[in-house]
C-alpha cells in the first residue's frame, strides 16, 4: 500500500516476432556509426582487463567492432600484466573465489602510470583502428587530457550507476565534482556516457551532449551489483526506456541523435538481436567475449568493478570456453547451437529472417513477453 513497482524484463522474457517479409543475409548490414567513426558491427567491448588488451583492442578494431581500453586498469599501472593474469588464472582455479579479487585489489592499489597508459593506447594507434578508453566519473578530469594527448579518439566515461552531475557536500581530495555537460563541451572527441537504467536519467545524459548512452552495468554471472547494492533494472526494459529517452530527445533538439548502447545480459547471439530490437544501436560485450582465446584473463572473467578497495560487485569467474579465436565467435562457423559463438553472423541471419536490411530498420521490429 502506498508504494507502486512496474513490472520489468530481461531480454530473454522478450521474442522477436517475424514479419511477412524476409530477405537474404548477404543483404543486410550490421554497420553503425558514432560520430565520424563507422564499424562493421555493433560492438563495443566492456572495459575490462579480463578480455582486453592491447592486442585484443586491436583485433576487435580490425574485425570492424570498438576496442576500449581500462585508462584505469592494469595496464595503466603494471610493465608485467601477463604475468600477473598468469597468476591471477592459477590463484582463482586454485584458491577460494575471493583469493582473486582480493589480488585484483592489491593490484590496482598501485599507482596509474602515464607513461604505461600512453604506451597501451600507442600500440592501439599505431594500428590504424579507432582509440577508445574508458575513464571512471571520478578521475575523468584528471586523466582525459593524458588520455586525448596519446591518441584516444572515443572517450568512454563509465561507472556503475552514473549521472549528469555528482551532488556531493564535500568533494573528495578537494575536487570539484564532474559535472558532464560543462565536461564534454570543452572536449574534442566524442563522448559515450552511462550506465544508466531508466528513462530520466538516460535523458538526462543525453542532455549533457553525450554521443552515445550506455545502458546497464555489464550485468552476467560474473556480476554482483544486485546482490551488494541491490540495484538493478531488467535490461530489455532499461533498453526500451532509454530509447524512448533517445526519440523524444530527437524531438526536442530538432535532429540530434544520441546511441543507446546495452551493456548488461547479452550472453548468447539471441540476447544481441534483441538487444537491438529493443532499440540498442551496439552491444557492449564483455562476458561473451572471455570465451575467445586471445582474451589476456585466460578464461576467466570480471568487471573492473572486483577491484574496487572496499565494496567489490564482481566475482571472477571462469568462461564456459576459451578455446575459439575471437574471429570464430564473432562470425562462425560454428558447430555450437547454444548462441555462444557466431554471435554477429546470427544478428544477421535474425535480420535477414525477419526482412530487415540495417540496424536501424530491425529496431521497428515486432515484439512479444513471454508468459
Amino acid at each position: 500500500m502506498g508504494r507502486t513497482a512496474r513490472r520489468a524484463y530481461h531480454f530473454d522474457d522478450v521474442e522477436i516476432v517475424p514479419s511477412r517479409r524476409t530477405r537474404t543475409s548477404r543483404d543486410v548490414s550490421t554497420a553503425w556509426q558514432i560520430d565520424a567513426y563507422r564499424f562493421e558491427i555493433p560492438l563495443v567491448t566492456h572495459p575490462t582487463d579480463a578480455i582486453v588488451s592491447p592486442p585484443v583492442a586491436v583485433r576487435i578494431g580490425e574485425l570492424g567492432g570498438l576496442g576500449v581500453l581500462n585508462a584505469e586498469g592494469l595496464w595503466a599501472r603494471h610493465s608485467n600484466v601477463d604475468e600477473l593474469l598468469f597468476r591471477l588464472a592459477t590463484a582463482a582455479d586454485e584458491a577460494e573465489p575471493s583469493t582473486a579479487v582480493r589480488m585484483l585489489q592489491q593490484w590496482h592499489a598501485a599507482p596509474l602510470r602515464v607513461d604505461l597508459l600512453a604506451e597501451a593506447i600507442k600500440q592501439v594507434a599505431e594500428a590504424g583502428v579507432t582509440v577508445a578508453a574508458r575513464v571512471s566519473p571520478q578521475r575523468a578530469r584528471e586523466l582525459t587530457p593524458d588520455l586525448i594527448a596519446a591518441g584516444v579518439e572515443v572517450l568512454i566515461v563509465q561507472g556503475t550507476i552514473i549521472s549528469a552531475e555528482h551532488v556531493s557536500r564535500t568533494a573528495v581530495g578537494g575536487t570539484t565534482p564532474l559535472n558532464l555537460k560543462e565536461f564534454i563541451a570543452e572536449l574534442d572527441v566524442p563522448v559515450i556516457a552511462g550506465g544508466v537504467g531508466d528513462y530520466r536519467t538516460a535523458m538526462h545524459l543525453m542532455r549533457t551532449g553525450a554521443a552515445g548512452v550506455i545502458v546497464g552495468y555489464g550485468a552476467g554471472k560474473a556480476t554482483s551489483t544486485g546482490d551488494v547494492l541491490g540495484i538493478g533494472v531488467p535490461m530489455a526494459t532499461a533498453v526500451v526506456d532509454a530509447a524512448a529517452a533517445r526519440r523524444d530527445y530527437l524531438d526536442e533538439t530538432g535532429g540530434r541523435y544520441v546511441h543507446v548502447i546495452a551493456d548488461g545480459g547479452v550472453e548468447t547471439s539471441g540476447d544481441v538481436a534483441r538487444a537491438v530490437a529493443c532499440g540498442a544501436d551496439a552491444v557492449m560485450l564483455g562476458e561473451p567475449l572471455a570465451r575467445a582465446a586471445e582474451a589476456p584473463g585466460n578464461g576467466w572473467y570480471w568487471t573492473s568493478a572486483a577491484a574496487h578497495p572496499s565494496v567489490p560487485r564482481s566475482w571472477v569467474e571462469l568462461a564456459e570456453d576459451a578455446s575459439v579465436t575471437l574471429d570464430t565467435l564473432l562470425f562462425g562457423p560454428s558447430a555450437d547451437p547454444s548462441g555462444a559463438v557466431n554471435l554477429f553472423g546470427a544478428l544477421r541471419r535474425a535480420m535477414a529472417k525477419t526482412g530487415y536490411s540495417d540496424l536501424k530498420e530491425f529496431q521497428k521490429v515486432g515484439l512479444s513477453v513471454r508468459s
